[in-house]
């Protein structure tokens, strides 16, 4: 039997063979934390290896400001400065106010390569998937301990495999194809797996509509999105200046589960309240007074 993407990443992280359901002490290649979830993280870290102490790696740790930005009291301004005074002692890289939403900016800056396996401390880290590594959030307190150790433990995830073919209609982009997934699976149908978008409509989209497409896996119940590497992959890795990186491919006959969407004649969609998978076309909505919009966000914001 094969193995799955997700395997053969935990089993480079862990140093031996491993398969879905196996418990794992990995190394991580990349950790990222933000504004709100550092502080957490920082305590942890310090309870974890003493007040100073020095993190693991400080090269493969980055920080980024983008949840509570520009500071909106006192307290976040003292949360910030001494966030700045922490990544400046321990030579951390921070992406301060205004440079942009932690997920996008590790992406752009290129802190994200296929093969790794990096973890975030926040429920979104899933994004980083599109570009063939397996990435996924975690608490502040196992940051702490990544912090410290750089490696953390793990559950081998299953894999679930969204195969998506068709043409789709005018107006329907990424983001609708993902909404109708999750509308079909629920919202506990990928718990814990990694999810896995593959099909020839997967291949044909840009790089912008596969990060919205791994960045929603958590809606679902997901522990990572992932697009295997593709020439599209390579094309935009090479846009950012990223040459050096080892891709990692599915084996043809790993054991993963399957579910098709043909997305032919399928319209626009959208999440009604009060749940990520109250899904429904978008003709169901029509002649709904919209009051106020929102353009932007870590999922589709590019």
């Amino acid at each position: 039997m094969g193995k799955t993407i997700a395997e053969k990443i935990f089993s480079r992280a862990a140093g031996k063979d491993v398969k879905a359901g196996d418990y794992v002490l990995a190394d991580i290649d990349r950790a990222m934390v933000h504004d709100i979830t550092a502080p957490l993280a920082i305590k942890a870290f310090r309870e974890i290896a003493g007040e100073n102490a020095r993190v693991w790696n400080a090269s493969r740790i980055i920080m980024a400001f983008d949840h509570q930005v520009p500071a909106d009291s006192v307290a976040a301004a003292e949360t910030h400065k001494m966030l700045r005074k922490f990544a400046k002692e321990q030579g951390i890289l921070n992406y301060d106010v205004y440079e942009g939403i932690a997920h996008q900016v590790m992406v752009e800056k290129g802190h994200v390569k296929p093969g790794e396996l990096i973890v975030g401390a926040d429920s979104h880290t899933c994004m980083y998937g599109a570009l063939g590594c397996f990435s996924t959030g975690i608490g502040s307190t196992d940051m702490g301990f990544v912090f410290a150790t750089g490696k953390l433990w793990f559950r081998v995830p299953e894999t679930i495999r969204f195969e998506v073919s068709g043409k789709p209609e005018k107006h329907v982009y990424s983001k609708d194809i993902i909404l109708k997934l999750i509308g079909m699976v629920g919202s506990d149908g990928a718990n814990y797996k990694a999810c896995e978008y593959a099909g020839e409509v997967v291949r044909k989209m840009d790089m912008a509509q596969r990060l919205t497409m791994c960045n929603m896996a958590i809606e679902m119940g997901g522990k990572a999105g992932i697009i295997e590497p593709d020439d599209e992959t390579r094309r935009y890795l090479k846009s950012i200046g990223v040459d050096e990186f080892e891709e990692v491919h599915g084996d043809e006959d790993s054991e993963v589960e399957t579910v098709e969407l043909d997305v032919t004649g399928m319209e626009p969609q959208v999440t009604k309240p009060h749940r990520v998978d109250n899904v429904v076309g978008i003709s169901e909505v029509k002649g709904i007074r919209v009051n106020q919009v929102f353009i932007g966000s870590c999922t589709n914001g590019r």
